[in-house]
């Protein structure tokens, strides 16, 4: 008996960690998820500074307790429309791992919807075509109350490299354009 009951404990605490916290949040009339675990604060939008010379995905920076967080607008970092700001608009602070040190990136989104559990078998392989942003940003899709919810790869959208890049090719046209014109 005490066999069962152990064995029946242990299928429960493996069902519970295999259950997930994520956010859930709106872009551009789409429903997107983070992991809980990366995510540092959720703040109001406002208060931001412009950076000359940045890629259009790069709204500015804010103060954030004396430090400076850049921001990224998540829905031209998708290769959509730059969001619009209204007054349900968020910023997302989260953790962010390059190499060995964590930097914190704010990522502006149009509303924040709640915290969801989602567990590992509600979660789909990303898909290979059809999805909106890069597959490599797609961790997978979560299925909620019989709808897909795109949960982020967030390492792979905030990659510092990837956006190293962007914004040096970014700012080399931006040069060139000067130049020419």
């Amino acid at each position: 008996m005490n066999i069962i009951a152990q064995t029946a404990n242990q299928t429960a605490g493996v069902t519970l960690e295999d259950a997930q916290q994520y956010l859930t949040f709106m872009l551009s009339g789409e429903t997107y998820a983070i992991g809980i675990l990366r995510i540092k604060e959720i703040i109001q939008y406002g208060q931001l500074t412009e950076v000359p010379r940045m890629p259009a995905f790069i709204r500015g920076v804010i103060n954030l307790r004396g430090a400076v967080v850049p921001v990224i607008d998540l829905s031209a970092r998708f290769g959509k429309q730059a969001t619009k700001v209204g007054r349900r608009n968020c910023i997302i602070i989260i953790e962010v791992v390059m190499g060995e040190e964590t930097q914190n990136v704010g990522v502006m989104v149009d509303a924040v919807n709640a915290v969801l559990e989602i567990s590992a078998s509600e979660i789909e392989p990303a898909p290979t075509f059809g999805a909106n942003i890069r597959a490599d940003f797609i961790a997978g899709m979560g299925k909620i109350n019989g709808k897909f919810v795109i949960i982020l790869n967030i390492q792979h959208v905030l990659s510092m490299d990837d956006m190293a890049e962007l914004a040096s090719v970014g700012t080399a046209t931006t040069g060139e354009l000067a130049q020419t014109g």
